[in-house]
């Protein structure tokens, strides 16, 4: 580890021998939390376009999207290599053969070496995890789970329609067919205490998780939560104490979790709160800054039990 922290660049790098860069698109799908099978109105923070790139639109063929993402990349970065990232919604909610094809197109584009897919883990089975087996044979796989907190209190908060069992087995049954796994977080839950969220990290580390993605909560317009925040505002994370827990969180967690997001960013013009007034490079600086000043590294101060790990 090059860095204070295990950057997914450096990780990819390792792997590829050269940087690999994210091709964002959405397939058009929806979520079992929207559709009528679990609810309609979604996870109580949930807003897509907080986070869905503008070059990233169902109305557009997937192929297309693909390539003008990789265009944009190779004009800006000088990228020779792409994971094409499902993000939008919930991308293993749908029938198999559709599934099949949409991922087989992806990755028929030469210079795609890999997929990320981000769902929920109450959307896979095992015939999808077969199918993302035989993929993982030829192309790096990502499975990238929504598991945002492992308290049962925040999740019926957030109206998440599962349990935390239930992210912990797709978690193992994903993992022992060979297939990357990733997990998303959100801290500071109004539900939860500074140290509840920190120790999700010692969590975290009992488990096979590669990859993590850790989102400040962030209200943003047209959700639940600005219902419920305008009318009764409850505490988020301010600048300066936001950069000091993410040191303390990454401090304790183990050093081969590949660090993807460290923080979340909205547009600006849909964000209510926290309003930090920063952009991503100035935010990423400071925490990095944080780190040094600290002289803190990843896994410092991670005290899990090595006898019950997996490490991936």
């Amino acid at each position: 580890m090059m860095n204070r922290y295990y950057s997914f660049g450096e990780y990819l790098k390792e792997i590829f021998g050269k940087k690999v860069y994210k091709v964002n698109v959405d397939a058009g799908f929806t979520c079992p939390n929207r559709d009528g099978t679990l609810g309609t109105t979604g996870c109580i923070y949930c807003n897509n376009d907080s986070f869905r790139p503008s070059s990233c639109a169902p109305s557009k063929p997937l192929i297309d999207q693909i390539k003008n993402g990789i265009g944009y990349l190779k004009a800006r970065y000088k990228a020779k290599a792409f994971l094409v990232y499902f993000q939008p919604y919930t991308n293993t909610y749908a029938p198999i053969d559709h599934l099949e094809k949409l991922y087989k197109e992806a990755l028929s584009h030469p210079e795609v070496v890999g997929l990320a897919i981000g769902t929920r883990p109450d959307c896979v089975d095992d015939e999808k995890l077969e199918l993302l087996q035989m993929l993982s044979k030829t192309h790096m796989i990502i499975v990238e789970y929504g598991m945002q907190s492992i308290y049962e209190k925040s999740l019926a908060y957030i109206m998440r329609g599962h349990d935390y069992s239930t992210f912990l087995k797709a978690v193992y049954n994903t993992h022992e067919r060979g297939i990357l796994v990733g997990a998303h977080i959100i801290v500071g839950i109004p539900t939860e205490t500074r140290e509840e969220s920190l120790a999700m990290a010692d969590e975290i580390n009992l488990h096979p998780i590669k990859f993590l993605k850790i989102h400040q909560l962030q209200v943003v317009k047209d959700t639940l939560l600005a219902y419920i925040y305008e009318r009764d505002p409850f505490p988020v994370f301010e600048y300066e104490n936001y950069l000091d827990f993410i040191v303390d969180f990454i401090e304790r967690l183990r050093q081969d979790i590949v660090i993807q997001r460290l923080f979340a960013t909205s547009p600006e013009d849909i964000l209510i709160a926290p309003k930090w007034n920063k952009t991503k490079q100035e935010i990423l600086n400071d925490i990095n800054r944080r780190f040094e000043e600290r002289n803190a590294r990843q896994g410092s101060k991670c005290s899990f039990d090595r006898n019950r790990a997996i490490c991936c």
